[in-house]
């Protein structure tokens, strides 16, 4: 067996590998969504049943009429969508002194920063509450997504992608007359937009499915998010409605695919640059 033949056969295994995690990962999204248009008598049955003998549309009517998910959907859009362009702007401003300036103190502040990384969210949770209640903020936007919009973690991730870049372009730009944030704003940050693309999507996909906090501190339904609405989906004695929970949960994956997609474009064109330079 020749050399070019062994790397084809390699290269068809690992396709071959790849399409079955892929389908691994999205066969359950796909048999929720299958389900959302089954009736109950199709869903509790024995053997496995991937799609209803005919398409329709009660689950969803159902979702809609139990809980008012458009209004929770758009306070999710609201606090997903203020908490990722927080964390990219505060992201990347921190992230952009760790880098490129040095003063006193610098490396045990980031140390201290990223040493914060190590404390769970549980231990901090009751603290968090009691802050966010001292200050009036319960049942209210900037309450639900006050922890949400800094993380250390896309200062550490912006951090490292512009220390890849060359200094030597920081110091041509102040070398020409350019302020600090002229170099930040002009620079750094289009050639840092698939990292910050990156960071914009795991932000929103994290803090759109966050259902603890936003449940703790809302009184009011209509101030609730899609996670806490989804959960108000049960049956009057109890139960749990299968149908309508699918339903519901296959309109609450929208928003998180078309933010992918509308970005994919950066993401990708991150990686192809990356490639060529590697």
């Amino acid at each position: 067996m020749t050399r070019m033949r062994k790397k084809h056969i390699v290269s068809i295994l690992h396709q071959t590998l790849c399409v079955l995690i892929g389908l691994s990962i999205v066969f359950p999204i796909l048999y929720a969504f299958s389900l959302s248009f089954m009736e109950p008598r199709e869903i509790l049955v024995r053997e496995i049943k991937l799609l209803p003998d005919a398409l329709q549309f009660e689950n969803y009517r159902i979702a809609l009429r139990l809980t008012p998910l458009g209004r929770l959907m758009v306070n999710s859009l609201i606090i997903s969508t203020l908490s990722s362009v927080s964390r990219v702007l505060i992201g990347s401003l921190a992230a952009f002194s760790f880098a490129f300036f040095e003063f006193r103190g610098k490396k045990f502040l980031f140390m201290l920063c990223m040493s914060t990384i190590m404390i769970p969210f549980d231990v901090v949770l009751i603290s968090n509450y009691s802050t966010v209640a001292s200050m009036r903020l319960t049942d209210t936007y900037l309450g639900m997504m006050i922890i949400f919009l800094v993380s250390v973690l896309n200062i550490f991730m912006i951090r490292q992608c512009f220390l890849s870049i060359a200094k030597e372009l920081f110091e041509a730009g102040k070398i020409d007359g350019c302020s600090n944030f002229r170099i930040y704003a002009q620079i750094l940050l289009p050639v840092s937009k698939p990292v910050l693309a990156t960071v914009f999507i795991t932000s929103f996909v994290s803090v759109w499915n966050t259902y603890l906090w936003p449940m703790l501190v809302t009184n009011t339904d209509t101030m609730r998010t899609v996670q806490v609405g989804i959960a108000m989906l049960r049956s009057s004695d109890g139960g749990t409605i299968h149908g309508p929970i699918m339903a519901a949960s296959t309109l609450v994956l929208i928003p998180t695919v078309l933010v992918f997609v509308i970005f994919q474009k950066q993401i990708v064109g991150g990686m192809v640059s990356g490639a060529v330079k590697g």
